[in-house]
């Protein structure tokens, strides 16, 4: 009796051990994130390398982590990663034109391969990537997706069963943070895009107020005749009346 308790007391003792073990990774990822997320800045490639080569020290089992993106125009792409493998992979996700990231992003789910050798989900992928790396195991997790873009969040080991369920916990919370970070430093770009297209049309309407004697208002309908006769954005437009490769009237 007291050797069943002993037992018993060890093994709650051994969970106990394991749910603080994972609550401390949580905890490290949420803090890890929210860093990133201060620390900011324009350069959109480097915040994203920073995040995920904190997420692939994170997560339990992985080596490498990238972020594959998919498009309208082209099947996919590596968007960051830590290491040339993930680069690799997505080479030929993209000339075979399937592949784990490809469906995690298309599905926007989690993808799980245990062993790539005896894995059948991806024929050709896996031929290529048995070939071409040393990888065993991935795990992907969909971010996000819409009628554009699809993209999908990826660790990567070496050994065969690399990924146990807490790497699969924790890579979602990265997962989802990544995705929020993504949409943070988009809306960023395209608002400092807007900001700089406004200053070019801007310069374009003077150029052709002073040059044609008109007022605003005349100057803009100049710039979006010429833009829809063109099929050419009113911003490009602008950009060749300032560098005066045209100048309209």
């Amino acid at each position: 009796m007291v050797g069943i308790l002993k037992a018993k007391n060890s093994d709650e003792a051994a969970r106990s051990d394991s749910v603080s073990s994972q609550s401390a990774m949580f905890v490290q990822a949420a803090q890890l994130v929210a860093d990133v997320q201060r620390r900011a800045s324009s350069d959109a490639d480097a915040l994203l390398r920073e995040l995920i080569a904190g997420a692939s020290e994170s997560v339990p089992g992985a080596q490498y982590a990238g972020i594959t993106v998919t498009k309208r125009q082209r099947p996919s792409e590596t968007a960051a990663a830590t290491h040339r493998y993930p680069v690799v992979l997505d080479g030929i996700q993209l000339r075979c034109r399937q592949g784990p990231c490809l469906s995690a992003a298309a599905q926007q789910d989690r993808v799980r391969v245990d062993d790539l050798g005896t894995d059948e989900r991806w024929p050709l992928y896996r031929a290529q990537a048995l070939k071409e790396t040393p990888i065993r195991s991935i795990l992907s997790f969909g971010m996000f997706g819409d009628s554009q873009t699809t993209a999908a969040l990826n660790f990567y080991a070496e050994p065969i069963n690399a990924f146990d369920d807490g790497s699969v916990n924790l890579g979602i919370i990265f997962a989802t943070h990544t995705a929020l970070v993504w949409n943070m430093v988009r809306r960023d770009q395209q608002f400092r895009t807007a900001l700089v297209s406004r200053d070019i049309i801007g310069q374009a309407k003077g150029m052709l107020m002073e040059h044609l004697g008109i007022d605003a208002a005349v100057a803009f309908g100049l710039l979006k005749r010429f833009s829809q006769e063109s099929n050419t954005p009113v911003a490009q437009v602008a950009q060749q009346v300032v560098d005066g490769d045209h100048l309209l009237g």
